[in-house]
């Protein structure tokens, strides 16, 4: 029977399928990502090291350090800085990764260089490997030269891939591999310089490295050496992509519910026009059970094709995901298929359409065979009790669903409760808005146009599941584009002729005069001219900080412990920050405490008040301090921030160097001046922000295309569920357009009701969904990113009109064979 129903309803049970397919593609998408992803981490999991454990230290090793160091025999080792290089071929510039290599690193993974030779020959030869994408933006081949500090070193090769390195960091400052026998002569690691050493080790099988990082790291901690092992590294690579996933999954699980609840809808309308139907079964002696096994059956039947189809989609759809990541990734993606990801997907349309569908199948289960006679709205109606029972197993699987998802029962309850938020949102603006148009119908409009309103709360009408349908999928891709804009409204340097765009580093003291006289002889402004003082956390409140650490219940978080603070001095306070407890002071007393100034997250993290004592080690000096004023930084401004500021007359003879800024207005000023300051100055590093940026919005696109796709799902799910709805109530609209052409209507007026009713609808789905959208964002922006809230037009200008003309065009797109229909046409079918 269920077969046989399910022939005469072919079109219309297609379209119900159709509503889960692209839901179900986008879970077994991601979820067979996933999987390859953490596949991929685990068998790869040396050679993205290259190593089976490190030891690094962004200093040079203390006694106690080298001395573990080197208890262990390290199998290779480097020290990497960043620093400007030149190439002499072109008087090209660029700041780089150095990375001084002595050993056979790696020993797992290799150098990926052109030639292959390249790889090994580099350190015999005395050679140095190039990023590849660098060579080819300055038209590099190998046997050129480099210029790194003060020695010219001939190009071994082109360097693809180390392990270690990813496209991102890559792109801001691109490796440069050289033999580490040549490092001191660059004469490059000055004081300030930031540097970083690392010790590369081959442990033999028998080695266990979760032992051996609980036995050292603890006295590696307390010399500001970390070790990493092979296993851990892979594991914070994981657990990095791991929330990546499932953000991906959240928001693919959404068009996923937005389809299931399309799907409800559409059984409400076709069990209500079945109900006679089964009122005739009942009559003929079906049992209850019966009649709602036959409907139970195609529903299944549908979400088991559906799941199907979705999971073939979906397999093709993950080939995507390592293309557009592939920058985020520190390996090579390889794809392969499990079957654990397509089951669930085929498992998930069933269970998910039955479930959707369960509430409306009800009604069946409570047809009596006298409905034959009196079918209406309020003949087959499930009691209260059975209807509240149904929803809140629905909401318990949901929980469940997404329990399974994040891992986190809080998350979970979060999302859940904020998708019920969504949706009732969306469903409250609908039936408001019917009901106003109930209470203040304008009588006085035109014949079509009040039609077109009195249709959105025809019998069969589908105003609230349209307006959810399309609403939902608009505040997705809406609020993309407003926290998009967030993001990016710090970057625009160009607005003001105030900002820095150049930064120059590592300007020893001897060398800041000559500095700025470079940059003035090029008619360029010194924005600013500061001096940095690099120190550590001696003690905290009277407490050494080798106290603290080895103390587990301690408040101090540990990046506090380890931290070298880069610090100025000054007697005024910058644009960027104000005073919120304390009070400022620049000049220092020639007797007592030192007063300093500290920001509200150092504060924070380090459990830090007014009055509080801090003593620091500079250089082998203790300075004892006291808290004396907590600012509010702006740390996203292009500007010098810090973290601990000092009063002027302090540390003006510590050993320091300098920073300054200027702006330039143009690519070849831009490399003008750095070609000039190198080679007067080669230890000095310049950033040109403006290419970091560059960087930050290349990112910030990829993931915008991302969420976009993930939008996508939930806003061509909207459009299957509006074609559905418009399919299932096509008979419903024959007859009025009978009524109507018998009463006189021409068929451009019907054509004319049926564009405003869609108008309407698609007005007010997208209307409400940006304006969802604009409140989301705007919390967002006050309270997660802590921005001026800058709203993009695009939504309102785009969306708007776009998906309002996309909803009439499909609700357009049946009203043909509406025409077409005279009015015995629908006699014969009643008389059937």
């Amino acid at each position: 029977m269920a077969w046989r129903d399910a022939k005469a309803s072919r079109v219309r049970l297609l379209l119900f399928m159709a509503s889960i397919i692209l839901g179900i593609a986008a879970v077994v998408s991601i979820q067979l990502f996933s999987t390859n992803l953490k596949d991929n981490i685990q068998a790869q999991s040396k050679t993205l090291m290259g190593a089976d454990f490190i030891i690094e230290t962004r200093q040079e090793p203390t006694e106690r350090a080298k001395a573990i160091i080197d208890s262990l025999q390290p199998n290779a080792y480097e020290v990497r800085f960043a620093s400007m290089v030149s190439f002499p071929k072109n008087n090209g510039t660029k700041l780089v990764r150095v990375r001084g290599i002595e050993g056979p690193f790696p020993f797992y993974g290799e150098l990926t260089t052109k030639p292959v030779t390249a790889a090994t020959s580099y350190q015999s030869d005395g050679g140095v490997l190039v990023d590849a994408t660098l060579m080819l933006q300055f038209n590099l081949q190998a046997g050129d030269s480099i210029k790194i500090g003060n020695i010219t070193l001939p190009i071994a090769g082109a360097l693809s891939a180390i392990p270690g390195n990813n496209a991102i960091s890559s792109s801001v400052a691109p490796p440069v591999v050289m033999p580490y026998r040549f490092v001191a002569a660059t004469n490059l690691l000055q004081f300030g310089s930031r540097k970083e050493f690392q010790y590369f080790y081959k442990a033999s099988d028998t080695l266990n490295l979760k032992r051996l990082e609980q036995s050292v790291s603890q006295r590696l901690d307390m010399e500001n050496a970390d070790l990493d092992t092979h296993t851990s590294t892979t594991a914070r690579i994981g657990n990095r992509f791991d929330n990546v996933g499932k953000f991906l999954n959240l928001a693919a699980f959404i068009a996923l519910l937005l389809g299931c609840i399309g799907i409800a809808s559409s059984v409400h309308i076709y069990v209500k026009e079945k109900l006679k139907a089964i009122a005739v079964l009942k009559c003929m002696g079906a049992s209850r059970l019966q009649s709602f096994i036959i409907f139970l059956i195609q529903i299944g039947g549908i979400g088991f094709l559906g799941g199907v189809i979705g999971s073939v989609i979906g397999v093709g759809l993950q080939a995507l995901f390592p293309y557009f990541l592939k920058e985020f990734l520190p390996f090579t993606l390889e794809i392969s298929i499990s079957f654990q990801p397509v089951f669930i997907g085929v498992v998930l349309g069933v269970f998910m359409s039955v479930l959707f569908a369960l509430l409306p199948l009800l009604r069946t289960w409570y047809v009596s065979p006298l409905d034959v006679l009196r079918v209406d709205e309020q003949g087959a109606q499930e009691p209260r009790s059975v209807r509240y029972f149904v929803f809140g197993i629905i909401l318990i699987c949901l929980f469940l669903f997404t329990l399974w998802l994040l891992n986190n029962a809080l998350y979970a309850i979060i999302f859940v409760l904020a998708t019920l938020l969504t949706f009732a949102l969306l469903a409250g603006v609908a039936i408001g808005f019917i009901n106003l148009i109930k209470r203040f119908f304008p009588k006085h409009w035109h014949f079509t146009a009040r039609q077109s309103l009195l249709n959105l709360f025809r019998p069969n009408n589908q105003t609230v599941v349209l307006v959810v349908a399309i609403g939902l999928g608009t505040f997705l891709i809406s609020t993309l584009y407003f926290t998009k804009d967030i993001l990016l409204v710090k970057t625009d340097v160009t607005q003001s002729s105030a900002n820095a765009n150049i930064i120059i580093l590592d300007v020893q003291p001897d060398q800041r005069e000559a500095v700025q006289q470079s940059i003035a002889e090029k008619g360029l402004p010194v924005l600013n001219n500061i001096a940095l003082v690099t120190m550590r956390m001696h003690s905290l409140k009277n407490k050494l900080v080798n106290t603290i650490r080895q103390d587990s219940t301690r408040q101090v978080r540990r990046w506090i412990l380890n931290h070298e603070f880069r610090t100025t001095y000054r007697d005024t306070l910058s644009d960027t920050e104000r005073i919120v407890k304390g009070n400022w002071i620049g000049q220092a007393n020639s007797t007592g405490l030192i007063p300093i100034s500290i920001s509200e997250n150092l504060a924070s993290d380090a459990n830090l008040d007014i009055g509080d004592l801090v003593t620091f080690n500079v250089q082998g000096v203790l300075l004892e301090t006291e808290v004396s004023s907590i600012r509010k930084v702006d740390w996203t401004q292009v500007q010098l921030n810090f973290m601990v500021v000092f009063p002027a007359g302090v540390l003006e003879q510590a050993p320091q160097f300098s920073v300054l800024t200027t702006r330039v207005a143009n690519n070849t000023i831009a490399a003008n001046l750095q070609q000039d300051l190198v080679a007067k100055y080669p230890n000095v590093s310049i950033i040109d922000i403006r290419q970091i940026f560059t960087v930050v919005e290349d990112i910030l696109n990829k993931v915008s295309w991302v969420i976009n796709f993930m939008a996508f799902f939930s806003i061509l799910t909207g459009i299957i569920v509006l074609i559905g709805s418009v399919r299932t109530s096509k008979y419903q609209r024959i007859k009025e357009s009978v009524l109507l052409r018998t009463l006189g209507a021409k068929n451009k007026q019907i054509l004319q009701i049926s564009a405003f009713e869609y108008m309407f609808l698609g007005l007010l789905g997208s209307l409400v969904g940006i304006l969802l959208a604009l409140i989301s964002s705007f919390f967002l922006a006050i309270f997660a990113f802590k921005e001026p809230f800058m709203p993009s037009v695009i939504p309102f200008v785009v969306f708007l009109p776009g998906i309002t003309i996309l909803v009439v065009a499909i609700g357009l797109s049946n009203i043909q064979s509406v025409l077409q229909s005279s009015p015995l046409e629908v006699l014969r079918r009643d008389g059937n």
